[in-house]
């Protein structure tokens, strides 16, 4: 089981995520994995609520999931929030096993290519089909897209119903299958998820979501810049798919 979970390990960490250098660490323990806060990277000045942190180690954990499944392996993640040990960021542990799915394969397959949120953009948006299949994948982690009808512009903000510890982590699987399934698609993305470029005042939807990531689509613009101008002007956003 050890060698299995340390095989894990390695093949999650060679993934690009939505990250440079992490701010976390993978641990193999006897239960499973830990992923801790790194005490040499982490800057809790910088980010005092743990929130970017949470949303690029959930990113990673995205990650190993998919290795996970290369290997016939379900695993259970759960966020660790616990007051005793502040640098649990979540614990994995491997479940039963099952065989891996072909969609699977092919995000596991686009994830060991260059990242495809560091390409240059190109100008191709996503089809209907394809924007109702990225909305899924947002689903599928317990997170959604909503839509911005910006002109010129084919962005969603990525959304959660809450804004804690877990919500962050989720939306950090979610921005990742997100992200991968536009690679597999070959729709050119790109993401910003700093709360301060993305949120209103209030940092909540009129319905209630909270933003965590803003995702842009086959554009060459900023769509960080076009929000303030076209939000309001364009109507509410909707949720896509």
């Amino acid at each position: 089981m050890r060698r299995s979970t340390e095989h894990l390990v390695v093949g999650a960490t060679m993934i690009p995520a939505i990250h440079d250098v992490p701010a976390w660490r993978f641990q193999v323990v006897p239960q499973g994995i830990e992923v801790v806060a790194d005490p040499a990277r982490f800057r809790p000045s910088h980010d005092p609520c743990g929130r970017d942190l949470r949303i690029k180690c959930g990113a990673a954990l995205m990650n190993l999931r998919l290795a996970a499944a290369q290997l016939g392996r379900d695993v259970v993640v759960r966020p660790a929030p616990d007051q005793e040990r502040p640098a649990l960021l979540a614990t994995v542990r491997l479940a039963r096993r099952r065989r891996v799915s072909r969609s699977e394969r092919l995000l596991y397959a686009a994830s060991l290519r260059p990242a495809p949120w560091r390409r240059p953009a190109g100008e191709r948006p996503p089809s209907l089909r394809e924007a109702n299949e990225l909305a899924g994948a947002a689903r599928l982690e317990g997170a959604a897209l909503v839509g911005l009808p910006m002109k010129g512009v084919n962005a969603a903000l990525l959304v959660t119903s809450g804004d804690g510890p877990a919500d962050w982590l989720r939306a950090g699987q979610a921005l990742q299958r997100i992200l991968l399934s536009c690679a597999v698609l070959g729709v050119p993305a790109s993401v910003e998820h700093e709360a301060a470029e993305i949120r209103g005042p209030g940092g909540v939807l009129d319905h209630g979501d909270v933003p965590q990531a803003l995702l842009s689509f086959g554009v060459s613009v900023d769509p960080v810049r076009q929000i303030d101008r076209e939000r309001d002007r364009d109507g509410d956003p909707h949720r896509v798919g």
